[in-house]
């Protein structure tokens, strides 16, 4: 009897790389950095995003397995470094759901026109939080249908955004000034913190790649769905900073509101269009969540078998799902939830969101070293997928992006300036990160000891 063949297809891949990497919610943090996003999404489009992709397409094909950036990094470093890199690749994605539990009750309050009480609203988003749990603990092959559906919806969201700002510009004039000289960068403080964000919406490639047991070829598949995804995504990112920059002054833009702020104030009121891309807005950040969960957790799961997490993050269910890494993810997640009201700070999402972006993108400071010392002391692993050029331009591809990340992570947590109000919205972020490293490297140290 003849293998029944896996069920994720290419199609599948190629919308998975939408869903994971095409973060529709962060597209209003990065308007915020004004009409000179188009100059820095062009920028870290091709020093930044194109390296990661082919670099996450050669790793993805070479060492293909569930550890994904896990294995990577372990194999050019050591298990201490793989698992430093697993706790803080695993730790954002709770801080991540908290963020997104605050906005999907945001949205629902402005779409419904609704008042929610302190208790009610916690309440709703600890729904959010364990619904997302139990659907991230399902294999892919049964909850891809959540993931295609999502794509869809962003790219509709995504798509009417841009026709509308197209309208709007043509008939009414756009809320920005779109002159040359403020599409060049603006090399101020403010401006620049936000880079992180861009960067941030580049990421999540190696999902697909940790996706390679479940596909039919995936040594073929990997490569495809990330050039094919990543042609899409850097499309519908530039339409909506269009979209978004039509409608809404850049000082006027908020960084949990200002997707659906975009809509009502280019419809020009709330109507059933509005209530229902508000809808599809709320489905897309969970269903974000779920396909994210498909990654993070394989990798803490690996990471746990391999003793460099504790021994919970590898438990499993009959099907060989990680739920308790899932269950952690509900744990911390909540914990958030419940204390968040209790923070000194305006916008709950934004401060969640910012510590969630700086600890993912500390994990991928360690992917392009990993890779250049792969490419050295591993030259004769097959590579069904390699990044061309000589060791001029796989230094490039390497430390390029690498000096990008370190950057935008400084700008991002270090106040610059010593302004009151930068001080008051980075040392959160600073003190989320030290205390955030400072628990992993417990974690990662109590993990090796046990398993001595």
């Amino acid at each position: 009897m003849k293998n029944e063949k896996k069920k994720f297809r290419l199609f599948d891949a190629v919308l998975m790389a939408v869903v994971v990497v095409l973060v529709v919610e962060s597209a209003a943090p990065a308007a915020a950095i004004g009409t000179s996003q188009f100059f820095w999404w062009i920028f870290l489009l091709i020093l930044f995003f194109i390296p990661y992709g082919l670099i996450s397409s050669e790793l993805g094909t070479a060492y293909a397995g569930d550890g994904g950036l896990y294995d990577w990094v372990k194999k050019a470093y050591g298990p201490r470094w793989g698992g430093r890199l697993a706790w803080f690749y695993w730790i954002n994605y709770p801080i991540w759901m908290a963020s997104l539990a605050v906005l999907f009750v945001q949205v629902g309050e402005t779409i419904f026109k609704l008042e929610l009480g302190t208790f009610a609203n916690i309440l709703i988003q600890l729904i959010f939080v364990w619904l997302v749990v139990f659907i991230g603990n399902k294999p892919v092959s049964e909850s891809k249908w959540i993931m295609n559906l999502a794509a869809f919806a962003k790219i509709f969201t995504i798509v009417a955004l841009a026709v509308l700002g197209i309208y709007v510009a043509t008939t009414r004039g756009v809320a920005n000034d779109f002159s040359f000289k403020n599409l060049l960068p603006q090399m101020n403080v403010s401006s620049l913190s936000n880079l992180s964000v861009i960067i941030f919406n580049f990421l999540g490639f190696e999902v697909v790649a940790t996706m390679a047991d479940d596909m039919d070829d995936p040594k073929k598949q990997i490569p495809k769905a990330i050039i094919y995804g990543g042609i899409l995504i850097a499309f519908f990112y530039l339409i909506a900073a269009f979209g978004m920059s039509a409608a809404i002054p850049t000082n006027k833009l908020s960084a949990s509101s200002g997707l659906l702020d975009s809509f009502i104030l280019l419809v020009g009121h709330m109507n059933w269009f509005v209530i229902i891309i508000g809808i599809m807005f709320m489905y897309i950040l969970a269903s974000e969540m779920v396909s994210w969960a498909l990654g993070v957790n394989y990798v803490a799961d690996y990471a746990a078998k391999d003793n460099n997490l504790p021994k919970i993050f590898g438990k499993e269910d009959k099907n060989g799902m990680p739920v308790g890494t899932g269950l952690l993810n509900g744990i911390v997640a909540t914990v958030l939830v419940v204390i968040a009201p209790i923070i000194p700070n305006q916008d709950i999402f934004w401060a969640f969101f910012s510590l969630n972006v700086v600890a993912l993108l500390i994990s991928y400071t360690m992917m392009f070293p990993a890779f250049w010392k792969l490419r050295r002391d591993d030259p004769e692993h097959e590579r069904p997928f390699k990044v061309p050029g000589n060791g001029l331009i796989i230094n490039l591809m390497t430390w390029v992006p690498e000096i990008l990340l370190i950057s935008t992570i400084i700008l991002t947590i270090v106040p610059m300036n010593g302004s009151k109000e930068e001080i008051s919205t980075k040392m959160p972020i600073l003190v989320g990160t030290l205390l955030t490293a400072a628990i992993g490297e417990v974690v990662v140290r109590f993990a090796e000891r046990k398993h001595q």
